[in-house]
């Protein structure tokens, strides 16, 4: 069966969502959901809610930057840079949930990365972040990979990730953060 992302996201929208955005990411998406967002966080412990903010703004920039553009022949809805981002509660804490088109090159990238980034502990992970810093290697997009270590260190956990065939060399990549409270 292939991969439906509407049936993504109602999967992943099963707890109370505070807040959730599904389709192109451009500029005045990051500005004008991270106000939504600040406003629907008002009531979440101050220290939690620094975390949730941080990690939101970082995985969306993700968002922003890194999301691969489908071929035409892709469906209509999913035109542009689509992605969708979910911000939800349950009795443990947050979630920010985050989805994106990726190509293979992305894949390996990403997959490589997130899976040596959830290997280190609180300290490994600070010298990783000084050590990209310091090499200043950083892509044609901007980013040395620096973003994904920034959400495992604001975040505390380890960053759930998935990667979901979608057409020949494109795959839907989400990742699940947890915050507790």
């Amino acid at each position: 069966m292939a991969f439906n992302i509407q049936d993504w996201v109602k999967q992943n929208s099963k707890d109370e969502v505070l807040f959730l955005y599904n389709g192109e990411v451009s500029n005045s998406f990051l500005a004008d959901s991270l106000g939504t967002i600040e406003a629907q966080l008002e009531q979440a412990p101050s220290k939690a809610r620094k975390k949730i903010f941080n990690v939101l703004v970082e995985a969306m920039q993700n968002l922003y930057h890194h999301s691969s553009v489908l071929p035409p022949d892709s469906s209509e809805e999913l035109k542009g840079k689509y992605a969708v981002c979910i911000l939800s509660k349950n009795c443990v804490g947050y979630h920010v949930i985050t989805g994106n088109f990726v190509n293979e090159k992305q894949k390996t990238f990403l997959d490589n990365h997130l899976s040596h980034i959830n290997k280190l502990d609180k300290e490994e992970l600070k010298n990783l972040y000084k050590e990209i810093l310091d090499n200043q290697e950083f892509s044609e997009k901007g980013g040395g990979g620096l973003g994904m270590v920034d959400i495992a260190r604001k975040s505390g956990s380890k960053i759930k990730f998935e990667f979901h065939n979608y057409s020949e060399n494109y795959y839907f990549f989400s990742i699940n953060v947890n915050i507790v409270e």
